[in-house]
């Protein structure tokens, strides 16, 4: 544990202001402390962690008549508490600059904060409009960066600084976020972690964390301090299971969040992941199921609907879809998830150039919208602008590199682009997220056989039958370029399963004549006539040259058992 962290553990269990950032004691209820936490983080302009928070202080279970005592107020109202309500108030409105400017040569950590975090928002404002001024020019950056990281170096590092004051858990996430802002990731990935360790309950400060753990292993080798209490204990159960998810161990998150759901049975935030673990596990009926939950407890829900469109697109239900399009647009026509939304209902209706134009308009409104970058890349692909779409699938793996669906759409648009080992490339990275996708294996072993690697490829479709290939791609490549090899017996293993997935769907196509024309002429080969009688018998229920081929192949048969 670095040396903060020690300090932090041994000199200050609370902030400054324990009236409005104390834990409480073990004995406080886990709401009183998502409450408090609420209040706070509003007063300190925290609005997403302060409703996370509230959302979570309402959904604890309480006994019926179980109520809690709220914080008690014991603000001074000196000048440096007015010109803090003077500059949250211009704060609130977006005025960033104005409001720093109020508390310039204020001392007090709170004020200290505010100041810097609007400073720091009044930089990525400036710096987005540099992008959309410039687009041919290199990266913006933050202009503000230095000048707040030696602002705050007293309110994080007192020990280093001879100051009595103590560090502020919220200072200390602003620090960090500068540090990450400026590619210093070590470092950042400690300071969030000391500023969780000191308040808990800044639910930013644990999901920029969360952008630090590329890998399970960095998230195994976090070290988290013991005996931090109930609270830390809590907020901790949420990260892993948020973090789980986000690196695609499906599953394991599942069964956090479940047990999460258990705690917190009214939490949409938690029925929301759930979902979004059915969506990536392809349990599309399950995932539909939890939004449909989650629209009956909170109906003008709008965040994570995009995923819930994602899930009516993929199974093709237009009339849900229209439904959840027309009233995300009466809730909020101009809001990010609303343009996702309605622009998968007009790409499931194929009316891709109003698919993109909304899916624009995700991105005007917010421009680091992940879902929409990667939405429209699929668009451009149906659209044949094949380098929009390298932009826009770019685009979304620079904003989060762990989101396999655009490293994937980059493999694709290369493949259309015949340039195989770029693709190989982009695939790769894909395998990497989600190494048991079977859809992932099969892309990787289809840029294989283009290069005529046939080895490479048949390990990789046999990844996607090991890794359940529900679709059956691999079994039938694997079984084709068997034969081809001349290694009969594994080609025959191989149609053979693929036959079985065949008969199981109740579906007959030119997969299931192949299969039944090696497998009666393999029979017969090795001598066991009654299996390839049988294939053979199949046959003949199909019309054509497969017809034909079934009765030479029975006259065959008969002709040598009668020998």
């Amino acid at each position: 544990m670095n040396t903060i962290l020690s300090f932090l553990s041994s000199e200050y269990s609370q902030n400054e202001d324990s009236s409005r950032n104390n834990n409480g004691s073990q004995n406080t209820p886990i709401a009183q402390r998502f409450y408090q936490g609420s209040v706070y983080l509003s007063e300190r302009g925290l609005l997403h962690s302060a409703k996370w928070c509230a959302e979570h202080a309402l959904s604890t279970t309480l006994n019926p008549n179980e109520s809690f005592v709220a914080v008690n107020s014991t603000t001074v109202l000196d000048e440096s508490e007015l010109k803090y309500t003077l500059a949250k108030s211009y704060f609130d409105l977006k005025e960033y600059r104005r409001a720093a400017h109020v508390l310039i040569a204020s001392n007090k950590p709170k004020n200290v904060f505010l100041r810097n975090y609007a400073l720091y928002l009044a930089g990525e404002k400036r710096k987005e409009e540099e992008v959309a001024e410039n687009k041919n020019q290199p990266r913006a950056v933050n202009a503000e960066l230095k000048s707040i990281m030696q602002e705050l170096q007293p309110f994080c590092f007192p020990q280093s600084n001879n100051s009595n004051i103590p560090p502020d858990g919220l200072c200390l996430w602003l620090y960090a976020l500068v540090l990450k802002a400026l590619n210093m990731l070590q470092q950042a990935r400690e300071m969030f972690l000391n500023s969780v360790v000191l308040y808990p309950l800044n639910w930013s400060a644990w999901l920029d964390l969360s952008t630090l753990c590329t890998d399970i292993e960095t998230l195994s080798n976090l070290k988290f301090p013991k005996n931090q209490g109930v609270l830390f204990e809590t907020m901790l159960e949420f990260f892993i299971a948020h973090t789980t998810l986000e690196l695609q161990d499906n599953t394991s998150a599942l069964e956090k969040y479940s047990a999460l759901h258990q705690k917190y049975p009214t939490s949409a935030y938690i029925i929301s992941q759930k979902a979004i673990a059915h969506y990536n596990l392809r349990e599309h009926e399950q995932g539909e199921q939890e939004f449909e939950t989650i629209q009956k407890k909170d109906p003008f829900r709008l965040e994570g609907m995009d995923i819930y469109s994602n899930i009516l697109y993929v199974r093709e239900n237009r009339g849900k879809l229209s439904s959840l399009a027309v009233s995300a647009s009466q809730i909020e026509k101009f809001c990010p998830e609303t343009c996702c939304i309605v622009g998968n209902y007009y790409s499931l209706k194929g009316e891709h150039a109003k698919a993109s134009m909304y899916f624009q308009r995700a991105l005007k409104l917010s421009p680091k919208y992940l879902s929409a970058w990667t939405l429209m890349g699929h668009e451009y692909v149906q659209m044949a602008n094949i380098n929009a779409a390298v932009e826009a699938y770019r685009t979304a793996v620079d904003i989060n590199p762990r989101d396999y669906r655009a490293w994937y759409g980059l493999g694709q648009t290369y493949q259309l682009l015949k340039m195989p080992l770029y693709s190989l490339y982009y695939y790769r990275r894909a395998t990497t997220l989600r190494p048991y996708d079977p859809r992932m294996w099969c892309a990787m072993a289809g840029c294989y056989e283009s290069l005529e690697r046939i080895e490479d490829a048949i390990k990789c479709y046999e990844r996607a039958e090991n890794n359940k290939d529900a679709e059956g791609v691999g079994l039938i490549k694997l079984a084709k370029l068997y034969q081809e090899q001349g290694d009969f017996a594994k080609s025959f293993h191989y149609y053979k399963k693929n036959l079985k997935l065949k008969d199981e769907e109740q579906t007959e196509s030119q997969e299931t004549i192949d299969c039944l024309l090696f497998l009666a002429t393999y029979c017969k080969n090795m001598g066991r006539y009654q299996e390839a009688e049988h294939y053979a018998e199949r046959l003949l229920d199909f019309k054509g040259r497969e017809n034909e081929e079934a009765k030479a192949l029975l006259r065959e048969i008969h002709s040598q058992r009668k020998k």
